[in-house]
């Protein structure tokens, strides 16, 4: 591969990281996707930095159960919805003074919930 090319990969799928990261804490930002595009462009550019993505103890498992069965394991739909519900009610209460924008706060937590919940939830192995 082109070197310049794989350094634009790297930096990408670090930059995707850490977007896919922040989504943990921000319920604005996709988590999954991002993390996806990581391991899209270091497949390409890098395996050594792929296999640490997919052995990380926090992201490997998610990840990988995403792209074998598009599943989600129990525990991350618990935590992803319990993080995502009590920031945006957060947000709405204490940072927002604006009605409207509270309601489609709101209305965006409940779309996501849906998503979530629509996926299957994975199985113990």
């Amino acid at each position: 591969m082109n070197p310049v090319r794989r350094s634009v990969y790297i930096a990408l799928g670090t930059l995707f990281l850490g977007l896919g990261t922040l989504g943990i804490f921000l319920p604005v930002l996709p988590t999954t996707p991002f993390w996806l595009l990581t391991c899209w462009f270091y497949i390409r550019s890098s395996e050594k930095l792929y296999r640490r993505v997919m052995a990380n103890r926090y992201f490997g498992t998610y990840v990988k159960a995403y792209m074998e069965d598009k599943s989600i394991p129990l525990r991350g739909k618990v935590v992803s919805l319990t993080v995502m519900w009590v920031s945006m009610i957060c947000t709405a209460y204490f940072f927002v003074p604006l009605l409207w924008v509270r309601i489609l706060l709101i209305l965006i937590a409940i779309g996501v919930t849906i998503h979530i919940l629509s996926f299957p939830t994975r199985k113990r192995e």
